[in-house]
């Protein structure tokens, strides 16, 4: 089923210039890009992009990390996209993420994970509508 899920590069990837090497991980596995910009989220885009986590005790150090530099935000279309880009990408914590996973190949340490992708249809909605209006959506 040809779905669309949300993918963001946060700050450590650009920062590390490795924002060309994770988009060609998609490509290569058959995703399209079907939208994409940079943006430098600001306190409240950051607390809304993230608010199911408000009160946890990671939320604050999440917030400041996502607003300390450029993000690539990203929609990738394919089939059964939401489930295979969170596989492509591996576990949250990059010391338990599997080699050969992008976080278990780029990332180090926690929230410095170099890649967020939507755990589910409903996030990936929201979270697109975050970033995109429809007319920049370039699907064919």
């Amino acid at each position: 089923m040809k779905e669309r899920t949300f993918v963001a590069l946060k700050p450590d990837a650009v920062k590390r210039k490795l924002v060309g090497k994770l988009i060609e991980r998609f490509e290569n596995k058959g995703f399209e890009i079907i939208a994409m910009k940079m943006v430098k989220l600001n306190r409240e885009m950051a607390e809304k992009y993230y608010e199911e986590h408000k009160g946890k005790d990671f939320f604050e150090n999440l917030v400041k990390f996502m607003t300390s530099g450029r993000i690539v935000a990203m929609v990738v279309e394919g089939e059964n996209a939401i489930t295979a880009v969170r596989k492509m990408i591996g576990k949250t914590n990059p010391i338990e993420a599997e080699p050969g996973t992008i976080r278990g190949d780029f990332a180090t340490k926690t929230p410095e994970n170099v890649i967020h992708a939507s755990d589910s249809k409903e996030s990936a909605e929201r979270e697109i509508k975050l970033f995109f209006k429809e007319e920049e959506i370039f699907s064919e």
